[in-house]
Parts: C-alpha cells; structure tokens; sequence
C-alpha cells in the first residue's frame, strides 16, 4: 500500500504543470470567433492563479463571451503549487466587467464552494462540463485519455494541452482518424514550458542527465513535448501541404512487415504516389483532411512486430497515410 501511495504522489507531482500566459495567448488568439456568446470552463484550473482563467477574463468582452467558469482540486489556497491537501474545492464565475471600469475586480467574480474534491469527473463538476461551451485547460497528463473520453462524450467543443505521445494513444488516435480531433496551430515542433514546483526542480537538476529542467530568464522551467488538441476549426487545418519530391523504390523503400513505403520526413512526402504511406507523428502537425487520409497507426492496422521495419530495422512509430488525390 505504501508503494501505490508513492507511486500516486510521484504521479500527482509530474501533473502539476501550469501554463504560461504567453502560451495561452499564442494558440487562443487563432480561435476568437468561436468564443462569442459562449460559456467557457476551465475544470482543471484554481480560478485564483490559473492562467486560463485570468486570460477569458481580461478578455471577455474582446472576445464577446457569456461566461467563464473555473473549477479547481481540492484546493483553497492561493498557491499554485498547492499539495491538494484541502477537502474542498471551490469554482468560480466571471460574468463581465459589470460596473463598466473596464478591470476585472474581487466583486464581480461570484466564489462557489463545492460539496466534493473538485475532481473533473465529479457528478457536480460533469453538471458544469454540461453548462458549458467549450471547454479549455491543462488538464492532468495522468488523465488525459480519462478528460478527452469525458468531453467527447458530452460533445463539447475544446482546446486543451497534452503530451505530443497521446495522439498515438488507443484511446485518442481513432478520434483523429475519425476527424473527432486534430492538432491546434502551434508548430509540434515548438517547446512549452511550464511552470512547476519547487521539488520538481530540484529533483530534475540533480538527475544531470534529465533535461526536463531548463532555466529561461531567472528562473527555472519544466520543458515537456505538449501541443494543443482541439476540435475547434482554425485556417491552418485547411492549409495545403505543398509536395515536390518524386517517387523512387530507392529513397522510398518498402517496409519488411507491412504494405506501405516509408517517408521519413513529412516534406518529402512524394506527389506521385498512390499507396499506403507510413510518416512520423508530426505529420500530424501539417494533416490536412481534404489532402490525406488516415488509414491507421501500427495498434490499429495490427502490423506485425507492433512496428514498422525497413532492412531488418525497427523505426519510431509511424502514422499510415494516403493521398486524396489517389483515392
């Protein structure tokens, strides 16, 4: 029992990544249409320091909301590196800039007890989910799959960081195939960082080989491979890619295990080709829906070995794709 408490707190520990505000405006600016009228939740968030609360509400009239709504777990500190200690949690609600002096003030944001810990898949905090429009946070890495099975469930339009890894989840990759979720706009290739505590840090410089822990400006960061995932239209969804290169047996081999050829870089990706092709997974960071097709990943096509091999050699997980042209 002791160990599985361990395990849980080291495991509560690695979610505690908060977003920073620039990133948040970076991706949300993209979307601002869609928020009009709407009611946002933030169900992974402490209303008093969550950066995506404090961004819909200094931008709640720009971007013409209803309402935002933030819950928070076990939680009523003002500490963003809060150990969940507390029984209770609590949510708040921001309306607007009621007496019209144009700031965000303690009066207009109404503070709500709830009964129970402020879990997301709590009765009371579904019964929020269900209010709102659109949902956008940082939810718990540990409860990714959990968090994205709840908002599809419950058809809600979202915006929400995780680990790069999690499109290739068995739960979360046949949503991208079924066109149920796609990648936000920042390039996969971009770094987040995060804000973490103060043990994280310390644990992470002493591990010298951990690179996690970065230092930007004066202080230290937590760097993580995260993108956004949403089902929230943005233009570069629809973007074309532009493909040159010609297919050649010789720099497009077959794999030994399964029918398809292999493009190791989502640019070279041949123009004149009219089969199965296995790309790495940031490919999905330029998928264009009208341009290819996902046909599968390795768990959903059963290729033998589990991976792709070219030449008696195993390689990184790949995503098999088709050329709507060619269909």
């Amino acid at each position: 029992m002791a160990n599985k408490d361990l395990n849980k707190a080291k495991a509560a520990k690695k979610d505690e990544f908060y977003t920073r505000l620039e990133d948040i405006e970076l991706e949300l600016k993209h979307y601002r249409p869609h928020f009009k009228g709407k009611t946002v939740l933030c169900n992974c968030d402490d209303p008093r320091c969550s950066n995506f609360f404090r961004y819909f509400t200094l931008n709640f009239e720009v971007l013409g909301l209803k309402k935002v709504i933030a819950t928070c777990y076990k939680n009523q500190d003002v500490d963003l590196f809060s150990h969940h200690e507390c029984e209770r949690a609590v949510y708040q609600i921001y309306e607007g800039d009621k007496n019209h002096n144009r700031k965000v003030d303690e009066d207009e944001i109404e503070v709500k007890y709830l009964e129970g810990d402020g879990d997301f898949r709590s009765k009371e905090c579904v019964a929020l989910l269900e209010e709102a429009d659109i949902v956008v946070t940082n939810p718990p890495f540990s409860l990714f799959r959990d968090f994205i099975a709840l908002l599809i469930k419950h058809n809600k339009k979202f915006l929400v960081l995780g680990n790069k890894n999690a499109i290739t989840y068995s739960e979360i990759f046949p949503l991208f195939k079924e066109d149920k979720i796609w990648v936000g706009v920042m390039p996969m290739t971009r770094e987040i960082y995060f804000d973490v505590p103060q043990e994280y840090i310390d644990e992470g410089l002493r591990m010298k080989k951990d690179r996690t822990i970065v230092k930007q400006g004066d202080k230290y960061m937590a760097r993580s491979p995260s993108i956004w995932f949403t089902n929230l239209e943005h233009d570069k969804r629809h973007e074309e890619l532009p493909l040159f290169k010609k297919y050649t047996p010789q720099e497009y081999p077959k794999y030994d295990n399964y029918n398809a050829i292999e493009v190791s870089k989502t640019c070279d990706i041949p123009c004149d080709y009219d089969g199965v092709m296995g790309v790495p997974i940031t490919f999905m960071d330029k998928y264009n829906p009208h341009q290819f097709e996902i046909v599968g990943n390795e768990d959903t096509l059963a290729i033998p070995k589990g991976r792709g091999y070219v030449n008696g050699k195993r390689l990184y997980g790949r995503i098999f794709i088709k050329r709507r042209s060619a269909l």
